[in-house]
């Protein structure tokens, strides 16, 4: 990813960083969202009432400050529909509620706003609308695990994980997210993919390459220069190469030992991801949007904390092969790895 202007994050890891620089880059990383210094326009919303919402069956939860984060994310279905007209998008905003309703049993849609392939915005789950107007609560959505509290989720009709967005749906993508992150004051780089919370395929690969293109567009707006900060890899079954080798050698240095060290994201890997992931607590994840992708066994923002302890290299253990991997292939030489350090050079390879 881009850096900062001033900020060569490639020329600080090279050579001797040390705990210090990687404190330093994570307060870079973690910065308090700032005050917006321009306005953007409110986009047109239709809102639950428009769209023929179903009631919630429970208590609409406002949270009593702004959200932190924006999080960007694709449907899966109803698929890549040609359909662009406000009568779609109104079709599946109630297709979206019922399923989350009547199959994930949820009191309501699990996302505040959702944006059609035809560029119409709609509320998603009741009384978001109102409450953004206000710019300072939130409604507490169902659309990232164990961060619900924090976000504000918006669903992106269709499949991105290999082909682009439409242009309606991109443009109102972009007035929808620099109007929120100007009501609340939040900077580009804390516009982030689902997937960087949640060990899942969504947003899509395709949308997600476009996440920095979208915090530069927001950043334009709103008149704030943007940073792009690192993030954790995701790695599915059938990936190949130096990440997936460096994953391997983290879950062996937890005990589990019948994983290969081939660089190759097989079966055996993906059982010890899930694995992993049961002992330490984390449900299995299924994509929230979507009502049939099983993505058990993918490794990604909240496992990579997990095995990536601090670690010196050299010193003959699992996670010291794992560092040597990583430090050869990004050719730096930190004396300790610590967890953002690993973050920082997993985003390089």
């Amino acid at each position: 990813m881009a850096t900062e202007s001033g900020f060569d994050r490639r020329a600080l890891l090279k050579g001797s960083l040390t705990v210090t620089a990687v404190s330093a880059l994570g307060v870079l990383g973690t910065t308090t969202a700032r005050a917006a210094s321009a306005k953007a326009p409110a986009p047109e919303i239709f809102s639950t009432a428009d769209w023929g919402a179903r009631p919630a069956t429970g208590t609409i939860v406002v949270e009593n400050h702004k959200p932190t984060y924006i999080v960007v994310h694709h449907t899966v279905d109803p698929g890549n529909n040609e359909d662009y007209t406000k009568e779609h998008a109104f079709q599946i905003s109630r297709d979206i509620q019922n399923f989350h309703m009547n199959t994930r049993g949820w009191i309501d849609t699990g996302q505040q706003f959702t944006n059609s392939r035809g560029g119409f915005v709609t509320e998603g789950r009741h009384r978001s609308l109102e409450i953004l107007r206000g710019g300072t609560q939130h409604v507490q959505g169902a659309n990232v695990g164990n961060h619900n509290s924090e976000v504000i989720g918006i669903e992106n009709e269709g499949l991105y994980s290999t082909v682009d967005v439409p242009k309606a749906l991109w443009d109102s993508l972009v007035k929808l997210v620099a109007y929120i992150a100007s009501q609340y004051g939040i900077t580009p780089e804390f516009i982030k993919g689902h997937r960087d919370f949640n060990s899942t395929e969504c947003p899509g690969q395709i949308l997600y390459n476009r996440l920095p293109e979208l915090r530069t567009a927001v950043g334009a707006a709103l008149g704030l220069a943007v940073r792009q900060v690192a993030e954790w890899p995701l790695l599915k079954p059938g990936e190949t190469g130096q990440k997936v080798l460096v994953a391997q050698h983290l879950l062996r240095d937890q005990g589990v030992r019948n994983v290969p060290t081939d660089g190759i994201f097989g079966a055996s890997t993906r059982n010890a991801v899930a694995e992993l992931a049961k002992a330490k607590g984390i449900t299995p994840h299924l994509c929230y949007g979507n009502a049939h992708t099983d993505e058990t066994g993918f490794l990604g923002a909240d496992i990579w904390p997990l095995l990536t302890q601090p670690v010196q290299p050299g010193a003959g253990t699992e996670a010291a092969r794992a560092a040597g991997v990583l430090t050869d292939a990004t050719r730096t030489r930190p004396q300790v790895l610590s967890t953002q350090t690993w973050k920082e050079l997993l985003s390089e390879l």
